[in-house]
């Protein structure tokens, strides 16, 4: 009778192991967002308004010293050549790298930085450049992407306003004006913000920003095969629509899928699919879906690249869990994510790239400091991973569209 009731007390504890493993487990995820806002109100005040990003997180570049790696770039690397776009208020670097001697069946075209407080997606779009220049670890995996790949790059797309992010507004989105470049794109674009004036605001028209005119020009006289903007705030990997939420893009569909499945297991492990079902509400004006639509650009993504460590363990805990088999099966059977298996991602981690209402600092007023540590990484070993890991996945992207343009015999063909 003891060893019966011995085997049994062992058994039921067995069984309640990997419940209790994932209580503490959560649990310990709870304390170190608790301990995270600890910080006082008074504490994160004295920060705002009195410290830089140079002074904080020195491994940042500034505005200037983005331009200036740049200007010290092109007087070295083959190929390479730098012009500025957008007038003398808003001027705008822009970088165009192609192998001497090469003939690339795709054209990237790379936009970084539309929203400022996103201060890490122009710095892994100038760790591309260097990689393409031979300045990286990545050096190797660049020259042969270059080969059947040449590029063009908006390094940082919202210079004036980073500038000010730069000296600790941290939360500013915007442009200069207000308006969210993002929203100002002449596609399927609305009058009027959408909940959030302060960060959504689309502008009086489209394209009535100087930003946006200049990056509607660049795309229409590169014709890129390949679109890409890169975001931060949470992580995903999107392509069109995202602005409807009841349709996929039909063109190509499949191919952009599998392109970001690949890439998703190698450097994201995150959502991907298309955007507006993806996150599941509309979002209009967005470059994605005009470069997609006007310019019938054969592959077109949205990339968001970096959500703050309290955000990005429990997010890639619960992506793996809802990509468990019924996950995948749901994808593979209706590539996409607009689905109530997937819905809790999206309340707990929303989009920052199709944002439309106000993101909620779970229950804390939001401060600068909260802002930066939410888009950007604080840390320079981590930031040297995420720089490191993108510009990685720009390239296997770049590969990938060159690979499937030259063996479907679509170069420079609309499909």
């Amino acid at each position: 009778m003891k060893s019966a009731r011995r085997a049994a007390l062992v058994a039921a504890v067995t069984a309640a192991a990997p419940q209790v493993a994932a209580t503490t487990a959560s649990s310990a995820r709870l304390r170190r967002s608790k301990a995270h806002h600890r910080r006082t109100d008074d504490q994160a005040l004295a920060l705002e308004g009195t410290q830089t990003m140079e002074a904080l997180y020195p491994f940042y570049h500034t505005t200037e010293k983005i331009s200036a790696e740049l200007q010290r770039l092109a007087e070295s690397c083959p190929g390479m050549s730098l012009q500025q776009v957008g007038g003398p208020e808003r001027s705008i670097d822009v970088v165009t790298i192609r192998a001497p001697g090469t003939t690339p069946v795709n054209k990237n075209f790379l936009l970084f930085g539309e929203h400022s407080r996103e201060l890490i997606s122009p710095e892994s779009g100038l760790h591309l450049v260097r990689s393409l220049c031979g300045e990286t670890d990545l050096s190797e995996q660049a020259k042969s992407v270059l080969q059947d790949s040449e590029f063009q790059i908006v390094v940082n797309g919202n210079p004036e306003s980073r500038k000010k992010v730069e000296t600790g507004d941290f939360c500013l989105r915007v442009n200069p004006d207000g308006v969210d470049l993002n929203r100002n794109w002449a596609e399927e674009w609305q009058a009027g913000a959408v909940l959030d004036p302060a960060d959504t605001n689309p502008g009086p028209k489209p394209f009535s920003e100087p930003e946006t005119r200049a990056f509607k020009q660049l795309v229409e006289e590169y014709r890129p095969t390949t679109f890409l903007t890169i975001h931060s705030g949470t992580k995903g990997m999107y392509m069109p629509w995202a602005y409807d939420m009841e349709h996929l893009a039909n063109r190509n569909q499949p191919q952009m899928m599998q392109i970001l499945k690949d890439l998703d297991s190698k450097h994201c492990e995150c959502p991907f699919g298309a955007a507006g079902r993806e996150v599941g509400y509309s979002c209009p004006g967005t470059c994605l879906d005009y470069v997609y639509d006007k310019l019938q650009t054969q592959y077109a993504f949205a990339f968001e690249i970096y959500c703050g460590p309290e955000y990005a363990e429990d997010l890639k805990q619960r992506w793996q869990e809802k990509m468990s088999a019924e996950g995948a099966q749901f994808i593979q059977t209706n590539s996409h994510l607009a689905s109530e298996h997937f819905k809790e991602i999206f309340v707990e981690h929303p989009s920052s790239f199709v944002q439309v209402r106000r993101s909620k600092h779970r229950g804390f007023r939001r401060s600068s400091t909260d802002c930066f540590e939410q888009f950007n990484p604080s840390d320079a070993e981590e930031y040297r991973g995420v720089v490191d890991n993108w510009s990685a996945a720009y390239l296997d992207m770049a590969a990938m569209v060159a690979k499937n343009l030259k063996s479907n015999g679509t170069v420079g063909a609309v499909v």
